[in-house]
């Protein structure tokens, strides 16, 4: 299935991207380019290959689980922001990252 301008173009509005017409046109054909190069894995035969779950050691070897999985109660909002630095309104206070402004904003 070819990547056309218009999935670039709903992409870009799910992401809340901005994006020019002149750069869709630069992307298209970029990302369909991505696309059929990562498609080019559906051709391994993987049959014989145990599904990755994750936990390796650095040497490639299987852990063992530390705790059990299992569902436990979450902090909740008071506790959770007790010790923030900063809090505001029952959110996390933080300085912005992007656009090179120290303005803290409630996250």
């Amino acid at each position: 299935m070819p990547i056309t301008e218009s999935d670039i173009r709903k992409i870009a509005t799910l992401a809340h991207l901005e994006i020019t017409d002149e750069e869709l046109r630069t992307l298209a054909p970029q990302v369909a380019s991505i696309v059929a190069y990562v498609e080019q894995l559906n051709e391994l035969d993987t049959s014989s290959v145990e599904p990755a779950t994750g936990g390796l050691t650095p040497e490639g070897e299987r852990t063992e689980a530390v705790r059990e999985d299992r569902a436990r109660p979450s902090l909740g909002q008071a506790l959770a922001l007790e010790q923030a630095p900063d809090p505001a309104h029952g959110h996390f206070r933080v300085p912005k990252v992007i656009g090179g402004s120290e303005v803290k904003e409630n996250l």
